[in-house]
């Protein structure tokens, strides 16, 4: 197995990105594991400022005041107040607005629904107690778009993308009282970001995942990988980064379910690698997603995490997890619940309700769109026993020729690796979705890929790709795209029913699709707006979207090597893109829920073809332990 030991050059290099018209230097932090770590919580209320003309960051000549020597006090991450009654400073946190973090600020504020620009968060908080030794961190599990961190008036950093963490540390820089946190926070969409101007789904800004504060040793666990290398000989392979090693320390690795205990020596760079057997182990998978205790302990630090021990691998035309062949029963997810009005999903508890409706329908695989979801997601599904797609939202039409759009995917992928590199239900990373076929994109989409396998060689690699037809016949329709040669299994989106035809097309076409590899339909779908009925070819009619998911299924069903399926989507979300009046409001109707949970007539004849497809490959798996 290939270890992620190159996660500490490729993500702590300088990148310069480029941002609207301003060129910016971003030096990220080295990974992380964070989650489990006792933590200072800095969720909660907020003051906030909204600043549509950045004037709490530029001057008048449009200079910004973190790069001036001495910056102004109305410079908004100085927190300034007036030291006398003539002073003129033009914002006051200490009376200014408020929001919750974590959450977006489009659902919290009505006034801010629809905005998109900047808005300063400011939290202020005494430093927990720390021994002299001890270093301290500030996380983030998310910031939508554009963060740009202070702390007590000095910036801390900046970082770009709005789903994937990212932390400072704050060794030497924190008060013992009254510090103040500032972060400006930026969802402006341009032209060379990742995703572009255009995507189909709201563009919810602020603060959207957990803020934390916590204390480490000198030096500490910073990061561990653990996979399963063999299921035949269950061999577990992996490694430890100890932070602030010289070398010749020593780390504990036990997983004591299994009576696993090992002494590992780190190296000067503080590396240590593993390898050991379980052959009691139990493999997690969808019906028994058993997980085990590892627990790793160094000098006066300790990570405990729960994993699970899984392979995920193809052969020709099969997906094979454990070496045995699985059909995805799956549902495609956006991170969003509005069922009381809410949007961006912002607790474990909204989390494990969408995760819910998803296992109600019988899935055994989720299809987390269109981008890394939180933290609390795929922890959840390894519990629940969901295997994940994870993307990032390199998305439709972005900027291929663009050095820095480039590495601002990059980056998002290899902190989405980062973060989830441990977590069993996660057995595919997805380099893009519904890309147009050009040299610049096939390029940049390589590049993508082979950075992907040298951070991680235990998952498969897809794309969410298109279809055409053949010129000669209108009825056979065509999978055929030079990413195909470069991913593990083929996935498609495909819209026969809705946005091409008539749903009874899809009783004509066949399909041409020629890879060894299996085939997995990533999208299909149509809207419908829960309560509303009529016959079957009254579009937005639950009636309609029903005889599409019968046609569309019968459809795919068909299809050589066809090993699953994410149609779209699990429940109505919010696009400002749908703008029908009465029907949509604002929300892409293709829900088989409606935004608040209530089932619609395609639920039914999904989850009635994913328990026909559980039988069969249940008879199957009797069959060859018959033989």
């Amino acid at each position: 197995m290939k270890l992620l030991f190159l996660f500490r050059h490729s993500i702590s290099s300088l990148l310069v990105l480029c941002l609207g018209t301003s060129q910016f230097a971003l030096a990220a932090e080295l990974p992380l594991q964070a989650h489990t770590r006792n933590a200072t919580s800095l969720n909660g209320e907020w003051r906030i400022i909204v600043d549509p003309y950045e004037n709490g960051y530029y001057n008048y000549r449009w200079e910004p005041f973190d790069q001036q020597e001495t910056p102004s006090f109305n410079a908004f991450f100085t927190d300034s107040k007036p030291r006398t009654p003539s002073d003129l400073i033009e914002y006051d946190f200490d009376k200014a607005d408020t929001l919750q973090v974590p959450g977006d600020w489009n659902t919290q504020k009505e006034k801010l629904y629809y905005y998109e620009g900047s808005v300063w968060y400011r939290r202020k908080f005494d430093a927990p107690a720390a021994k002299q030794s001890d270093r301290q961190f500030i996380y983030f599990g998310a910031v939508n778009y554009r963060a740009d961190v202070y702390l007590n008036g000095k910036k801390l950093g900046m970082h770009v993308g709005g789903f994937t963490p990212f932390h400072y540390e704050v060794t030497g820089k924190l008060k013992s009282k009254d510090n103040s946190l500032i972060i400006k926070v930026d969802n402006k969409r341009h032209a060379d970001e990742v995703p572009t101007l255009n995507t189909d789904w709201w563009n919810y800004g602020g603060i959207t995942r957990d803020v934390k504060l916590f204390n480490t040793p000198r030096t500490f666990i910073r990061d561990y990988t653990i996979a399963l290398g063999s299921w035949e000989q269950k061999t577990v392979t992996g490694s430890v980064l100890l932070d602030g090693a010289k070398g010749g320390e020593k780390i504990q690795l036990r997983l004591p379910e299994l009576e696993v205990q090992q002494t590992l020596t780190v190296d000067e760079n503080g590396d240590a690698t593993f390898s050991f057997a379980v052959p009691d182990a139990e493999l997690w998978s969808p019906e028994n997603p058993k997980l085990y205790s590892v627990q790793i302990s160094s000098g006066g630090d300790k990570l405990i995490d729960d994993i699970g021990l899984r392979t995920i691998t193809t052969q020709g035309k099969q997906l094979l997890l454990n070496g045995k062949p699985i059909f995805l029963r799956g549902i495609s997810v956006h991170e969003e619940y509005s069922a009381d009005g809410g949007g961006r999903v912002s607790s474990a508890k909204e989390a494990e309700t969408l995760l819910g409706w998803a296992k109600e329908l019988n899935a055994n695989f989720v299809r987390l769109a269109h981008y890394p979801h939180n933290e609390d997601m795929v922890r959840l599904a390894d519990r629940m026993g969901l295997l994940v797609w994870s993307e990032i939202p390199v998305y439709w039409t972005i900027n291929w020729k663009n050095e820095a759009t480039y590495q601002n995917a990059e980056a998002q992928l290899a902190e989405m690796i980062e973060r989830d590199k441990n977590r069993a239900a996660v057995i595919i990373w997805s380099l893009a979705n519904e890309t147009p076929i050009s040299e610049a994109r096939n390029q940049f989409l390589a590049r993508l890929a082979r950075k992907a396998r040298e951070l991680d060689s235990t998952r498969l690699l897809s794309a969410a790709m298109e279809k055409h037809y053949r010129s000669d016949n209108p009825n056979i329709a065509v999978v055929e795209d030079p990413l195909a040669d470069l991913v593990d299994m083929v996935s498609f989106n495909q819209y026969i029913g809705w946005y091409d035809g008539l749903p009874e097309k899809a009783d004509k076409v066949t399909w041409e699709i020629n890879y060894d590899k299996p085939v997995f339909v990533s999208e299909f779908g149509g809207g419908a707006k829960q309560g509303y009925h009529g016959d079957v070819n009254t579009i937005f009619t639950e009636e309609f979207q029903e005889n599409l998911y019968r046609k569309s299924l019968g459809m795919i069903d068909r299809i050589d090597g066809f090993v699953g399926t994410s149609p779209w989507i699990l429940a109505d979300f919010r696009s400002p893109r749908r703008q029908l009046d009465g029907i949509q409001d604002d929300y892409n109707r293709k829900g088989i829920y409606s935004s608040s949970g209530i089932k619609k007539k395609s639920f039914f004849v999904l989850k009635e073809f994913y328990d026909k497809k559980e039988q069969s490959g249940a008879a199957s798996t009797k069959g060859e332990e018959g033989n």
